[in-house]
């Protein structure tokens, strides 16, 4: 490689891994280093071949994390890799390396590198243009069973821990999706990322920033006692304790003025809880103002600048929203990061006042969680549709600050967070109509072109199965709840209808296709594809089988049937072992047991029986309304402002009404009912729609409908979070509207109308059944 000498050490680092990563592919360290040249904006180099019409310089001057591929314009032509600035020519430097064939994933997913001494780049001008979002990376949370055991018991013996030797593999990933920022792990489990200064060393080598999460102040992660000792430090109450509280925090800038970081600003309680002291919102907000201010003499005391010119973030998360809609008054300048509320849907997105402020917004956002109502850690199933659509919120809103992906343990959330990191990186390349292909395009890049049908088919059901109920929440327990709920239940599917059954055969069939690609890829490529893929598909699988067979013994007491549900629990236990001593036990504890959070119940083995029980049964109010007689979403005449989305829904297709944000949206669509009985003078209707938040104060969750062009009824979704309504549609993503209305006997065509009320409603399934006349 070319490259001047006062290119930053962390570019030169880069470098290195682009030598590597062409030995890998070509299989030989030789070759003629001056065939790649390698420069930042404003070096010698790069002014000289801009000088030469080689590069343009409007493709790099003041951009931010940009960069151009180019060849020289010589007989024996260079390849020419620039950067803006130090991220900019990292970014560029891993482009090249995928362009040959090394996947970012060549070492978290043992994607095998594909050998080809004749590799080369065909390009003749590439130039990235700016990321879509300014600020893009992950936080590594609840690691408590994968990452940490992993790291302390396979990867990092030595430390015992999550430590620098982990931390540089993360690092080198995060560059590798074009991410430029990491919230490390926090857990008490996880010694405190600064009580190994070699982490944000490493971290600082990659060019990587540091964040923190909603609940970290200034750096500081009280979770961990090394940080935050109660009985030395005393409470972790800003109203009584704010000198010593404040001392911690200025010991942390002190400490870490030298690198870049991104600063979470305010304060909540130890780890995830409230913050302490009065719980008046208006009280809360007036401590809090007062901590910011604190919070900004720190920082711009050991970083020698204005506030006003450093990232920093506020997350109202939880509790922290009803303080800030209290009237809590945040600097202009700090970039409000909007949180989903934990399952995938945006609780809220900048409004119109908002949009106007200097600092921006962005997005904190779960594909892993543990908390009410029940943890979701296990496997990856947020619908690449939904996370689309939500996420398209946030962003039209302006939220192009700041996006952080929670991803539990990185693993096996591998091909999700490539979504999200693409996103994030080039918001433009996605859209309603490819969104939910994503995916299966991108396994089908990685594994082969011909399997990119047979991947949709199986992401297509593998999600739509999960969004009817995810794998972890087939127990139908809820976390941290009463008695009552807080037990396993049997399932809301039914063999007496064929819900259960078709459940069993379409995860079935999902498996064989997914055995078939596996069985027809080289040898050394199976391992990656189980990591990222058969090892969710099989594990869904038996784990619907061990509940569902469960519940057949409880309403037959077939034996037979317990036998099942046992044997689908040593399956699951073979994939985990599989998984475990793959690679010579490279993974051997990430995946340590199925995930039991803190308080589920899933896990386990539900308790079998020789004789038919209704102990077991779930209650009425958790079970689907739903009518004999089915709308065909797909056959609608949808006009705009409705749309059909596919990759959403109990039937993988939705119907939206109008753009969220587009408050002038309005207007009908009319559905046809199929023939109904001339005895029928009324009409039961079914109206599932999916469970989102409204997108602003002044705005709800409602839409309208009517029969035969009669009096409409407005339909309205109002929750509470952690309310029991709210906890049940998070576990089904559904709300259920269910209504009466007079038939028109005078009309031959009967027809449902909906109207949107508030734009943005989602509905996902109708069904019906006519009211005969007494």
């Amino acid at each position: 490689m070319s490259y001047d000498k006062t290119e930053s050490p962390q570019v030169i680092r880069a470098i290195g891994d682009l030598k590597h990563d062409i030995a890998m592919v070509t299989g030989s360290a030789s070759g003629n280093p001056s065939q790649i040249i390698v420069g930042t904006y404003g070096s010698k180099t790069i002014k000289q071949l801009i000088a030469k019409g080689v590069l343009k310089d409007k493709d790099l001057r003041g951009k931010w994390e940009s960069y151009v591929i180019s060849i020289t314009n010589e007989k024996q032509p260079r390849l020419v890799i620039a950067g803006s600035d130090k991220r900019g020519t990292i970014y560029g430097i891993y482009d090249v390396s995928q362009r040959i064939g090394v996947s970012p994933w060549y070492w978290w997913a043992d994607v095998a590198v594909p050998k080809n001494p004749d590799a080369a780049v065909d390009c003749d001008y590439y130039a990235s243009g700016e990321p879509s979002v300014k600020y893009r990376g992950i936080f590594i949370n609840d690691e408590d069973w994968g990452l940490k055991p992993w790291a302390a018991k396979t990867f990092e013996k030595e430390l015992g821990d999550i430590g620098p030797k982990t931390y540089a593999k993360v690092c080198e990933l995060l560059l590798r999706l074009k991410a430029n920022m990491l919230a490390p792990a926090m857990h008490s489990c996880t010694g405190a990322f600064y009580s190994h200064p070699e982490s944000q060393q490493v971290a600082d080598a990659y060019g990587i920033m540091i964040t923190t999460s909603h609940c970290e102040p200034l750096l500081f992660n009280n979770a961990a006692e090394s940080e935050w000792n109660k009985q030395r430090d005393g409470e972790w109450n800003y109203e009584t304790n704010s000198a010593t509280i404040l001392k911690k925090l200025d010991d942390r800038i002190r400490d870490t003025k030298a690198f870049d970081n991104i600063y979470t600003m305010g304060l909540r309680g130890l780890h995830d809880e409230a913050m302490k002291g009065s719980t008046d919102p208006k009280d809360r907000a007036r401590t809090l103002e007062n901590v910011f201010a604190k919070q900004r003499e720190i920082l711009e005391k050991y970083k020698e600048k204005k506030a006003t010119q450093l990232p920093q973030i506020f997350v109202p998360y939880k509790e922290t929203l009803d303080i800030y809609d209290a009237g809590l008054r945040v600097p202009d300048d700090i970039t409000l990061v909007w949180p989903d509320d934990n399952y995938g849907y945006m609780k809220r997105v900048s409004n119109t006042r908002e949009q106007q402020r200097s600092g921006g917004s962005g997005v904190y956002y779960h594909i892993s969680y543990c908390g009410v109502p029940h943890d979701n850690l296990w496997i990856f199933s947020t619908a690449p549709m939904l996370m689309y659509e939500e996420l398209l919120k946030a962003y039209t809103a302006g939220a192009d600050r700041y996006w952080l992906l929670n991803v539990g343990d990185i693993k096996p959330m591998e091909i999700e967070t490539q979504m999200f990191m693409d996103m994030a990186y080039n918001f433009k390349q996605f859209s309603y109509d490819n969104a939910n292909a994503y995916q299966a395009q991108w396994l089908a890049k990685v594994f082969g072109q011909q399997h990119q049908e047979a991947f949709q088919y199986i992401l297509d059901n593998y999600y739509r199965l999960a969004w009817d109920r995810k794998p972890e929440f087939m127990g139908y327990e809820m976390e941290w709840d009463t008695p009552e709920f807080a037990r396993l239940y049997d399932t809301d599917f039914s063999f007496e209808t064929g819900t259960a059954q078709k459940r069993l055969v379409d995860y079935q069939n999902i498996c064989f296709a997914y055995d078939a690609i596996e069985q027809a890829l080289a040898p050394e490529q199976r391992p990656a594809l189980f990591e990222m893929l058969g090892y969710a598909v099989h594990s869904a699988y038996q784990m619907n089988r061990k509940y569902l067979y469960a519940q057949a013994n409880h309403e037959t007491g077939n034996v037979l049937y317990a036998e099942q549900c046992r044997d689908a629990n040593r399956q699951i236990n073979l994939l985990l072992e599989r998984y475990n001593t793959q690679l010579g036990g490279k993974w051997n504890q990430m995946m340590s047991e199925v995930t039991p959070g803190y308080t589920a119940l899933y896990h386990q083995m539900p308790t079998l029986t020789t004789q038919p029980t209704t102990a077991y049964r779930l209650p009425d109010n958790q079970r689907h309304p739903e009518f004999e007689h089915k709308i065909n979403l797909g056959d609608l005449d949808v006009k705009a402002p409705f749309k059909l989305l596919d990759g959403m829904g109990t039937d993988w297709q939705v119907l939206q009404m109008g753009q969220p944000l587009d408050q002038k949206a309005s207007g009908s669509i009319n559905i046809p009912i199929p023939s109904l009985p001339a005895s029928a003078d009324s009409i039961q209707l079914c109206i599932s729609v999916v469970p989102m938040w409204p997108v602003s104060t002044d705005r709800s969750n409602r839409l309208a409908v009517s029969i035969d062009q009669g009096k409409a009824a407005t339909l309205e979704n109002k929750f509470k979070e952690w309310g029991r309504e709210w906890k049940i549609q998070i576990l089904e993503n559904r709300k259920d509207f269910v209504l009466t209305l007079p038939l028109d006997k005078a009309r031959g065509q009967h027809v449902i109308t909906l109207s949107i009320v508030d734009p943005g409603q989602i509905v996902q399934k109708i069904t019906y059944q006519p009211v005969l006349k007494q």
